[in-house]
């Protein structure tokens, strides 16, 4: 049976690592439980990306801040919360000296395969741009890598946030102009690392996310900075498209008003056109229902609030690895 949202899994980081958290918005939501509380080999343990009921996370066998974890400590762990299965990735193969990364995305769709795609985003140390990926396939038990197949150079936020739509992984970069500014786009990859394309998105700010809702990707931003603070929400129809249509607009002078805090977009509903946002501090998660124009639930959180994900069940599908199993 299809499982609708049931919450979101987020971090809050103090002077001796990660904190993980689980912020429910669904009333029948089984408790968060995380299989890699089993791994006590990883000092340290980062939530890194959800994708259709699995869990990407990356552990670190050293105690360091998450910016000095070097890459022979780290592994990925993939999981699945619902069965309380979990498979721990081989460690990747470096990069070149030139390179770094970090922006990692899983890539899982159920109903094509039982296996998943691990994708990590390689850039340029010095001229900080997009050059190539690395990729785990969870089919073959191994990592491969990519050169990037742009002629664009694009630089990627720090951990940008990434979505896996009809077999595209998007990540979000910024195109550096000399003469007209900076211009947001979206970078899609296959997961064979073949297939590359840049979108234009339509409204350039840092505070916007990206989404899987309603089988197609979303793009949403909240402005509180203009004199009627709003929130837009914008649809691809289809993988092929190159144009965003519109979806909503709708004011933010009721949320602001009940709250009076600022805001911006972390996540979008998978089943529906309702956003969530959190407030500058990361202390209140909001839901706005962008069809009816109405403020929903509103959750305290903890304090230092870092990288939400989206989390929906998934019951009946194995955690598959090299032999299938």
């Amino acid at each position: 049976m299809p499982q609708t949202l049931a919450g979101f899994l987020y971090t809050s980081f103090n002077g001796s690592g990660y904190r993980h958290h689980f912020a429910s918005v669904s009333s029948g939501a089984a408790p968060f439980d995380p299989p890699y509380l089993q791994l006590n080999k990883y000092k340290d343990m980062a939530q890194v990306d959800t994708c259709n009921g699995h869990v990407l996370y990356r552990g670190c066998t050293k105690k360091a801040a998450p910016w000095d974890w070097a890459e022979d400590d780290c592994r990925f762990v993939v999981c699945n919360p619902a069965t309380g299965k979990w498979l721990e990735l081989p460690l990747k193969p470096s990069a070149p000296a030139i390179r770094y990364s970090h922006t990692a995305a899983l890539a899982f769709d159920p109903r094509v395969s039982s296996h998943f795609h691990v994708v990590h985003f390689e850039e340029d140390y010095v001229a900080n741009y997009m050059t190539g990926v690395s990729i785990y396939s969870s089919r073959t038990g191994a990592w491969s890598r990519g050169d990037s197949g742009m002629v664009e150079k694009v630089p990627l936020y720090f951990r940008s946030k990434c979505v896996f739509v009809g077999g595209i992984m998007y990540v979000i970069g910024e195109l550096q102009h000399i003469n007209t500014g900076n211009e947001y786009v979206l970078v899609g990859v296959d997961v064979e690392g073949k297939e590359w394309k840049t979108t234009r998105v339509p409204y350039c700010s840092r505070f916007c996310t990206i989404g899987l809702s309603q089988g197609c990707l979303h793009y949403a931003v909240a402005n509180n900075e203009i004199p009627v603070p709003q929130i837009t929400l914008w649809c691809l129809k289809d993988c092929d498209s190159k144009e965003f249509v519109l979806k909503h607009t709708a004011s933010m002078d009721r949320l602001l008003s009940m709250t009076r805090m600022k805001y911006k977009v972390v996540e979008i509903h998978p089943d529906c056109d309702t956003i969530f946002l959190v407030s500058y501090g990361g202390a209140t998660l909001a839901a706005y229902d962008m069809r009816h124009q109405k403020v929903g639930c509103i959750l305290n959180l903890e304090k230092s609030t870092k990288r939400f994900l989206s989390y929906v069940p998934l019951f009946s599908e194995p955690l598959a690895d090299a032999d299938g199993q």
